[in-house]
């Protein structure tokens, strides 16, 4: 068994600091890396990617809304043109950044309330596919099990892949529970290993009220932004490895 861990990296912005990437590249087998307009600046997504590539860790796209303010976690009403652009801005940028280092962007992640939009809301779940087949048509986009966008991926004939969060409460109906809410964010790296490796093997998370929800996931993302990030990947990691599941990129 083999699954993917993904991390969102180059989050950083001027003299303001975001989490440890580079020990985190040391831990994942992705980075979904910034962009430029929820966090990041064009010397840390070049240093961010550097040290991804440096290390064999697949690069992904953090595409989000043009929100430095909210972090990209407001929801933005903006027409499906001008979304693609956006996407297509920040998609050009990292692609830049990844060619200067000997490397190229692999796979597409929204970040924030772009990823959580796309859920459900079509018209942006098309732009943001308008995007990718603009740039790259081959490139994945990685989103949440039973969203909008990965059935209009499937529909396109464009890849889409599933993931889920090591560090986020789930619904029964297998939504993310709001950051809004108590207990959204889990904190406890011994227990988010143990939740991590069920899920991996037998397909299934508890939800907060303990329903178990069936996922089928490619991979596993820790939220780099998290003060306990880094322990948390690490035995997720351990965990995995202890349970025979080997990590490997999915792109």
């Amino acid at each position: 068994m083999r699954i993917d861990l993904n991390a969102d990296l180059g989050e950083s912005f001027g003299a303001w600091r975001m989490g440890d990437d580079v020990a985190m590249l040391d831990l994942v087998t992705s980075a979904n890396i910034a962009c430029g307009f929820h966090a990041g600046d064009a010397l840390t997504m070049r240093r961010a990617v550097a040290a991804a590539a440096e290390r064999g860790v697949s690069i992904g796209a953090h595409v989000s809304y043009p929100d430095l303010r909210g972090f990209g976690r407001r929801f933005l009403d903006v027409s499906p043109d001008e979304l693609t652009a956006d996407v297509l801005y920040q998609l050009g940028a990292l692609s830049a950044m990844a060619g200067a280092a000997g490397t190229s962007v692999r796979y597409v992640k929204p970040h924030g309330a772009l990823y959580n939009a796309i859920v459900h809301h079509e018209a942006q779940a098309g732009a943001v596919l308008d995007a990718i087949a603009a740039f790259e048509p081959g490139l994945p986009i990685l989103a949440l099990p039973g969203s909008a966008v990965l059935r209009l991926a499937s529909e396109r004939g464009l890849t889409g892949v599933a993931e889920a969060f090591a560090d986020r409460a789930y619904h029964a109906n297998g939504t993310l529970v709001s950051r809004r809410d108590p207990g959204a964010v889990l904190h406890d790296p011994d227990l988010i290993a143990r939740r991590m490796v069920h899920l991996v093997t037998e397909g299934e998370i508890a939800s907060v009220d303990g329903t178990p929800v069936r996922i089928d996931a490619a991979s596993i993302c820790v939220h780099g932004d998290s003060p306990d990030a880094l322990h948390i990947a690490r035995r997720v990691g351990e965990a995995l490895t202890a349970a025979q599941v080997g990590l490997e990129a999915f792109a």
